[in-house]
């Protein structure tokens, strides 16, 4: 999943200049803050993905080194080899697992967005009643609409969370290289954001005016 940068860029002043205000103005701000988690998420996940690509490759080359070892290599050499080895597998591991611990911030992020969101749809059912009110905040959409796109936002993500957290603890330790390519596969393409959750945000960015109709 591709965000696409160069299409919204939100700054302050660009939201002080807004007359949009209330429920609307806090709604297209939680949008752009969508907007932007995505490209933060987007640029980890590409960055974490190389360095989990370099850990089963040092994983791979160390596993054919100690086979060579076996047949032709004088053992006096192989501690030095398995020492330098381990060492730059614990640096590409600890690099990933600071990626994984920064996806964990975007995701708590998220959460919060989450609880603004539903925030906004209180107070709009404490205003004008259950079924909110009669005419849309910008194009069509009711506050419940928001806290649904919101809602699938998180629960895609959160998902994506949790499968990176698994692979970080089983990657450095799986021997078998056609394991490690589904591991690889899964962190690259993402299977718990699916085309739905990209059009979901798209479609929350038409809404608020974020992008052009």
């Amino acid at each position: 999943m591709e965000a696409q940068s160069s299409d919204v860029t939100v700054t302050s002043a660009k939201r002080k200049c807004s007359a949009v205000t209330g429920s609307a103005r806090k709604i297209k701000d939680n949008a752009a803050d969508w907007h932007n988690l995505l490209l933060r998420w987007e640029h980890l996940n590409e960055t974490g993905f190389n360095v989990a690509r370099n850990i089963v490759n040092i994983r791979q080359t160390h596993s054919q080194s100690d086979q060579l070892l076996l047949v032709d290599e004088s053992p006096s050499s192989a501690p030095s080899r398995q020492t330098g080895g381990a060492n730059e597998l614990q640096d590409e591991c600890c690099k990933l697992q600071d990626i994984v611990d920064k996806m964990v911030v975007v995701v708590m992020k998220m959460e919060r967005l989450m609880t603004s969101q539903q925030g906004v749809q209180d107070l709009e059912e404490f205003q004008f009643g259950h079924e909110g009110r009669r005419s849309p905040l910008f194009h069509s959409w009711n506050t419940k609409h928001f806290e649904a796109a919101s809602r699938v936002l998180l629960e895609s993500f959160s998902q994506e969370l949790k499968l990176r957290q698994s692979i970080l603890q089983q990657l450095a330790h799986t021997v078998n290289s056609d394991l490690c390519m589904v591991y690889l596969s899964c962190w690259l393409h993402q299977p718990f954001t699916p085309p739905q959750t990209r059009l979901t945000l798209e479609a929350l960015l038409l809404e608020t005016g974020h992008r052009p109709l």
